[in-house]
């Protein structure tokens, strides 16, 4: 009989997932990390039984945290992320040639090299660019300190729970403030709206005493179930405003070949559903 991987992240949800050949299964300081094979999704990370990554739709997630703020802003040179251990959203990140550095804080170093060696196509190299600078620290503590200033940061973190929970605090997100350049965008992970509400609601509050401009954009990864995920924006800036036809030329130069993020899907993004946009404060 085959085994299913039961996630259990929801109190009145979970989803299965037919695991096939398991290829890790290890604790590291931190967390627990399984890698399995399964047909539909290829190579699925989980960390203590929750879905972090599949190599068929990490695209979606990727591609939208990273191309939004950065087409958004238009200048952006220096990025920082927090998490992303997988090096996915690096890898998004980088194919960017203005961006000229990227800084990727992440607490656990296992899941860096365990992404190397069992994960190679989601970064797809992104860790031996000489942009990359990578720093294993605690996202929360250094955001906390004095430092470089970035155009756009980006918070690639777990729900909040466990090592996560520091980075939806809206102590983390005033830190996160300090440390953006004029006209910079934050953009965080914000869960599934319709099974994480609270989530959601939390951090809007945090950024709508923070922020000139907040608010969430959405996008659908089938591996993360309950409906399609947020991911939340905030700046001081007027990014958000960007044409259509800008956000086109910003495209075209940039030379970017994508599975999801479009122009049009960038604007459209930001057009919510009642549901979310009552969620809202």
């Amino acid at each position: 009989m085959a085994e299913w991987m039961q996630e259990r992240l929801h109190s009145d949800y979970a989803q299965a997932l037919r695991v096939g050949r398991v290829l890790y299964d290890s604790e590291t300081e931190h967390q627990r990390l399984r890698l399995f094979e399964n047909d539909r999704f290829g190579r699925v990370l989980t960390l203590d039984d929750v879905v972090q990554t599949t190599e068929a739709d990490n695209f979606i997630y990727h591609e939208m945290m990273a191309h939004v703020p950065i087409l958004a802003h238009g200048a952006a040179r220096r990025v920082l992320i927090v998490g992303g251990g997988d090096g996915g959203l690096a890898r998004e990140v980088l194919r960017h040639a203005a961006v000229t550095h990227v800084t990727m804080v992440e607490i656990d170093a296992g899941v860096v090299e365990f992404s190397r060696t069992y994960l190679p196509k989601l970064s797809d190299g992104a860790f031996d660019d000489p942009r990359l600078d990578l720093v294993i620290d605690d996202g929360a503590a250094f955001m906390a300190r004095p430092g470089d200033l970035y155009d756009v940061i980006l918070i690639d973190s777990t729900d909040p729970v466990g090592p996560g929970e520091v980075l939806f605090t809206e102590s983390f997100y005033a830190h996160a403030r300090n440390r953006l350049a004029e006209g910079g965008i934050l953009v965080t992970q914000n869960g599934v709206p319709f099974l994480q509400p609270d989530e959601l609601t939390a951090t809007m509050r945090a950024f709508q005493a923070l922020f000139a401009d907040w608010g969430c954009y959405l996008c659908g990864v089938p591996s993360y179930a309950g409906g399609p995920m947020a991911l939340g924006w905030a700046t001081d800036g007027v990014a958000r405003d960007v044409p259509l036809t800008t956000l086109q030329t910003r495209f075209a130069e940039a030379g970017l070949r994508t599975d999801y993020y479009t122009p049009e899907v960038h604007q459209a993004a930001f057009a919510l559903p009642g549901y979310v946009r009552r969620l809202l404060p």
